[in-house]
């Protein structure tokens, strides 16, 4: 069950190597350049912006930055909150202790 499987031998006799080709150069002529081709002309329509759209698509971008401002805004001041709740949970639990360790 364990023991490796390994695929039968080739049976394809084996490959001769192929005769080097001599290589000789042939003389180039100079020709007339050939001429530029044209860009290829797209099919897709362009967009073109009118004044009424470039401000619609101001307003639409000023009011994501609005949103992602406040979604940022409100973490930063949850985390702040948070952060001092912890400090003044930590300044009463070491009153505690102080007081137990004084036996009052």
């Amino acid at each position: 069950m364990f023991t490796p499987k390994y695929p039968p031998q080739d049976t394809a006799p084996p490959a001769t190597a192929p005769t080097p080709t001599v290589y000789t150069p042939v003389p180039v002529q100079p020709s007339a350049p050939s001429p530029v081709p044209a860009a290829p002309v797209s099919n897709r329509p362009t967009v073109q912006l009118t004044p009424g759209s470039a401000l619609a698509l101001a307003t639409g971008g000023g009011a994501v930055v609005l949103v992602v401002g406040a979604v940022l805004v409100s973490l930063l001041l949850a985390v702040a909150i948070t952060g001092v709740s912890v400090a003044v949970v930590a300044v009463v639990l070491r009153g505690l202790v102080n007081d137990l360790h004084k036996g009052r």
